[in-house]
């Protein structure tokens, strides 16, 4: 699995909106000049993340970007599904039959469970973390997130009673 430019790229800016925190928000140009990106590829991660109403543009002289609501509201996980989509969704095995119409393992699949169980856990961590998280240094966001490893750890190895 491959965490994609696209994905960091995206969630740098909407981190560099959760710090800024100016009403006028951060225009294309500021926001590729402080994350080192071209101008364009700003605006596409700009414009992907407005239509997943993470981000709202404000128009105008000093209009620019502004997270759409609270960055203790935005999850990684919707982010990076907005940026990305998911590692796994159920359309995957259509796409992924090999030579042939239908997949040869299409009614019985180990791999497609490991698929779904990978999908679930990187979920269940993705939607725990918010933009606020991150807001911190390094040393007290891995202190926060090893604790959230580790929650999500009991709750997905625990044994049924």
């Amino acid at each position: 699995m491959k965490i994609s430019a696209q994905d960091e790229y995206g969630l740098r800016i909407l981190l560099r909106l959760a710090e800024d925190g100016n009403d006028e928000g951060m225009s294309i140009s500021q926001l590729s000049e402080v994350e080192g990106l071209s101008a364009s590829y700003a605006a596409k991660l700009t414009r992907t993340l407005r239509m997943a109403g993470l981000i709202q543009s404000n128009r105008g002289q000093k209009g620019g970007y502004v997270l759409s609501k609270p960055a203790n509201e935005i999850t990684v996980k919707e982010a990076i599904h907005a940026l990305d989509g998911a590692l796994y969704d159920s359309s995957f095995c259509d796409s992924h039959t090999g030579s042939v119409k239908f997949c040869t393992n299409s009614v019985d699949c180990s791999v497609r469970s490991l698929w779904k169980i990978v999908q679930i856990s990187v979920d269940r961590v993705l939607e725990q973390v918010t933009l606020e998280d991150l807001l911190s240094n390094e040393r007290e966001s891995k202190n926060a997130l090893q604790q959230i490893l580790e929650e999500t750890s009991a709750y997905l190895y625990k044994t049924p009673s």
